[in-house]
């Protein structure tokens, strides 16, 4: 959080006096991923884990490999995967995976995504998670069941179509639809002045091989009728905000979805009403 705290008042002098490392600074600022420490019950819950390490090709950053570090609990024939959110870690899910592992035969599968908890890399972005996913599919499970939060839920129908996997269930809780605009959402909060969210969205668009608004998963979501999805959302999250999530489910109507009043977007993976519906649409599709 030191980091960002550091960007977030260099880019407040930079924007306001145009300094030439503005772009620079936003571009950082929106690819740092902060790291929240561990709780102790989080570290005791890793600590439970099989820990391995896989790697990921990270084609926007550096051009190599990075090491993801991945966390399993059980055995089990049944896989379940877990995708954590932007700014979070593996540990983030300590309420589901501690519901998860009463299921009987299961594999509980979780991972920090590059630049996110223990994983290495400077900067993380969306398409970093999807090779991740992708990564352990290839290398250590076919996961039965794939469970996304916020950014990892719009990763997961990313590596799901890339890598044509094929779950008994995909679970979406909060998920994020529009990359650009959540951009956007963090520029203001920084008060980064129109002029210089327009350039960096020209640079981007020059440094990666996609428009950013080619991710929006309203447009991006070519899995109706192929897989069940089951949905949750709060009617009221600002990150991920309803506007956009009604779109989707509009177009999508093979999606089940389901609104948990004053579940907000973080709290909601701690919501004892979701965590029950999770299980119980796992325990209906196994």
């Amino acid at each position: 959080m030191k980091r960002l705290k550091k960007i977030i008042n260099e880019l407040k002098i930079s924007t306001d006096i145009k300094h030439e490392d503005a772009p620079n600074l936003i571009r950082e600022f929106i690819f740092y991923s902060p790291k929240i420490p561990l709780r102790l019950h989080q570290e005791q819950l890793l600590t439970s884990s099989k820990q391995f390490k896989l790697n990921v090709t990270d084609t926007y950053f550096t051009g190599g490999e990075l090491i993801i570090n991945c966390f399993s609990w059980g055995n089990g024939k049944i896989k379940i995967l877990l995708t954590h959110g932007w700014a979070s870690k593996a540990a983030d899910f300590f309420e589901l995976i501690i519901e998860l592992q009463k299921i009987e035969d299961v594999e509980i599968i979780a991972f920090d995504a590059p630049g996110n908890g223990s994983s290495e890399s400077d900067f993380s972005n969306l398409m970093l998670y999807a090779e991740s996913v992708k990564s352990i599919t290839a290398n250590h499970a076919v996961p039965d069941f794939i469970i996304g939060h916020s950014l990892g839920g719009m990763a997961n129908v990313i590596a799901i179509q890339e890598a044509e996997i094929n779950p008994k269930l995909l679970i979406s809780i909060a998920p994020l639809i529009r990359l650009k605009e959540n951009f956007e959402q963090s520029m203001d909060l920084v008060n980064i002045s129109v002029s210089a969210k327009e350039n960096f969205f020209k640079n981007f668009n020059a440094e990666f091989p996609v428009n950013v608004d080619y991710f929006n998963l309203t447009e991006l979501y070519k899995l109706n009728g192929k897989i069940n999805h089951f949905l949750a959302y709060d009617k009221e999250d600002h990150i991920s905000p309803y506007v956009y999530l009604t779109e989707f489910l509009d177009k999508h109507r093979s999606v089940i979805s389901k609104a948990y009043k004053d579940a907000g977007h973080y709290k909601i993976l701690k919501s004892t009403e979701v965590m029950a519906d999770v299980i119980a649409n796992i325990k209906l599709a196994i």
